[in-house]
């Protein structure tokens, strides 16, 4: 296996076919059914995207086609997917958390001819969405599905469309699939929406494989390529996970293993022993936390020992080395970490962070406990892989690293960061004038400002339009101080506000599980909507906003603060499916009580 396969294959299809071929028999996707793990090898995967290819072109659909894949992660996925693009179709993949409204949007905007859907659940939504556009003529469903009444359109049954002729099947998909090229159209992923309507980026063929090409180069060269395993669970309609979680493995022909839960991710870890994770950093909040709270329950010596590997690491990051150091994290080598590698499987090379900024301070707790934590940066537009701290390089953790091999990144005057290459989408479907605004002279306009250090590492200081500027014109970074907040132990989520005020307000959600210690320990019910009501419980959380206060400048100062009803969450339609809050959400919520604070 060659890393220059990337550069050589046509497209996405062609190098999926060609590591089936040299893999063969050994498992490629696994999926826990009925309590066991249970594979698809690669031979089988192949011969089924051919066999349902075939099936979707005689069917009616035509090349250049869309068709929605509404699906959780599953084998199922990864084969619609290829099957998609071996017909020669564009795969149209959509949160499974999207509304009525959602999938109305985006069938109205892709025109999509067919739908693939998982499930009668995930149908509950997506079928009176397809009556309503009346655009989809075909339903292809993974698991039984109700036929609508008077709805224009055919089921059909996915596992039907993989019965066929083999040989012929793949004899037709390799003739088609030599004339698509790598900037003919892969796929739509719609952008999850953190400011308005979900946009659909046109990701083409190079554009995933130049991200694939890069990224493996990063493991080849930083940490040697093996046999490599993958665990999915980020969701793969997200374009972090599509490249990174689903074509970055096939292209290492590496095994995928999909999560059953995100409340069974922890033992699914322990089971599979994956090598590369590919994380978002609102999980890494959360595992930050569960494993502080188990070292700090099981006595002072372990809290003692995480203390020091917490310091050690600072110290190295800053390097400020004292004496005695070296000793310590020896020390710390054969007590500590082992036991935190082990709950992470044993084998794990990297945990990959991307999707959102991930704090310093969060980054260094995971690499004080042995663990070799990657930030990226990126967006849908570009692949969505940029940049990647690598090992070699030297990980700086509030970097994001360098570029990836053959992209090219600069600083605008203002401070925007600019980027050229194949990466880099070929503009919105639908949408000219979107595209003119971000795409000027071959360069993509990020809408993230940063910086590019000595050793050509960039650094992001905040998003562009999120930026926050005080009535007296001080530029401040929501971002920053909101993951501050988020790694108190009283804070669950937040959002800070004060566009054009004197001073920064702030939206806050308590921790649930700190919140009904305290309640035990005060004598008080748990209840949050009582607590909220508490002047003792709001003295507490006060008290944690100025614990952070005192690292941030004066311009940067939480000065007040309201409790939010709920939590921040996918359902309420306050944070995008990859985690990221939807600050014009909780504006057009808190807004007129945010104001309030200013009055008060």
């Amino acid at each position: 296996m060659d890393i220059g396969d990337f550069k050589a294959s046509p497209n996405l299809v062609a190098l999926f076919l060609q590591r089936a071929a040299e893999r063969g028999a050994p498992p490629m996707l696994w999926v826990k059914r009925e309590g066991a793990w249970q594979a698809t090898s690669w031979q089988e995967a192949a011969r089924r995207v051919c066999v349902m290819a075939e099936s979707l072109r005689a069917m009616g659909l035509e090349p250049g086609d869309r068709v929605m894949l509404v699906s959780e992660n599953r084998p199922e996925w990864c084969l619609s997917d290829l099957a998609i693009m071996a017909a020669g179709c564009v795969t149209v993949p959509t949160y499974t958390t999207n509304t009525t409204r959602d999938h109305v949007h985006i069938l109205e905007n892709s025109g999509a001819r067919a739908v693939i859907v998982s499930s009668a659940k995930l149908a509950k939504a997506l079928l009176p969405a397809v009556m309503q556009t009346d655009l989809c003529q075909f339903v292809i469903a993974m698991e039984p599905v109700r036929q609508m009444q008077g709805g224009g359109f055919t089921v059909h049954d996915w596992h039907a469309l993989g019965l066929g002729d083999a040989l012929a099947a793949e004899a037709a998909v390799g003739e088609r699939i030599a004339r698509i090229g790598r900037g003919d159209l892969a796929c739509l992923i719609y952008t999850s929406g953190t400011g308005g309507a979900p946009r659909g980026v046109r990701q083409h063929h190079g554009m995933i494989l130049h991200n694939v090409d890069g990224c493996a180069r990063i493991i080849a060269e930083d940490f040697a390529w093996e046999d490599e395993v993958f665990l999915s669970f980020l969701p793969l309609s997200h374009a972090y996970e599509h490249t990174g979680g689903q074509y970055l493995p096939i292209g290492l022909g590496a095994q995928i293993y999909y999560a059953e839960a995100l409340d069974k991710l922890a033992g699914n870890i322990e089971e599979v022993k994956p090598t590369i994770m590919v994380v978002v950093p609102r999980l890494f909040e959360v595992l930050r936390t569960r494993i502080a709270k188990q070292i700090e329950k099981q006595g002072k010596v372990p809290k003692l020992l995480m203390d020091c590997a917490i310091g050690i690491g600072s110290r190295k990051a800053r390097r400020k080395w004292r004496p005695g150091d070296s000793v310590l994290s020896l020390m710390l080598d054969r007590t500590l970490r082992p036991k935190i590698r082990a709950k992470f499987g044993g084998r794990l090379k990297a945990l990959v962070s991307g999707g959102a900024p991930l704090n310093p301070g969060l980054g260094g707790f995971f690499q004080s406990m042995g663990l070799t934590l990657l930030q990226g940066y990126g967006q849908t537009e570009a692949g969505p892989v940029i940049s990647c701290n690598r090992p070699g390089a030297g990980i700086k953790m509030d970097t994001v690293g360098p570029p990836l091999h053959g992209t090219e990144v600069k600083i605008a005057e203002d401070g925007e960061i600019l980027v050229r290459g194949e990466l880099v989408m070929h503009g919105y479907w639908a949408n000219e004038a979107a595209s003119r605004a971000v795409l000027k002279d071959g360069w993509l306009h990020s809408g993230d400002i940063g910086h590019i250090d000595e050793k050509g590492r960039i650094r992001i200081t905040d998003r562009k339009k999120d930026m926050i500027v005080n009535d007296k014109g001080d530029n401040v970074s929501p971002q920053k101080v909101e993951t501050m907040l988020t790694l108190q132990p009283e804070i669950a989520q937040a959002m800070v506000s004060g566009d054009r005020r004197p001073y920064l307000v702030g939206l806050i959600v308590p921790d649930p599980e700190w919140a009904d210690v305290w309640a035990q320990a005060n004598g008080q019910p748990q209840d949050m909507a009582v607590l909220s009501a508490t002047a003792e419980f709001r003295a507490a959380v006060r008290a944690a906003i100025d614990r952070v206060n005192l690292d941030l400048s004066v311009v940067e100062k939480v000065r007040q603060f309201i409790f939010a009803d709920e939590a921040f969450a996918i359902e309420n339609e306050e944070m995008t499916p990859s985690l990221k809050i939807r600050r014009h959400k909780l504006k057009e919520r808190y807004g007129p009580r945010l104001d309030a604070l200013y009055k008060s």
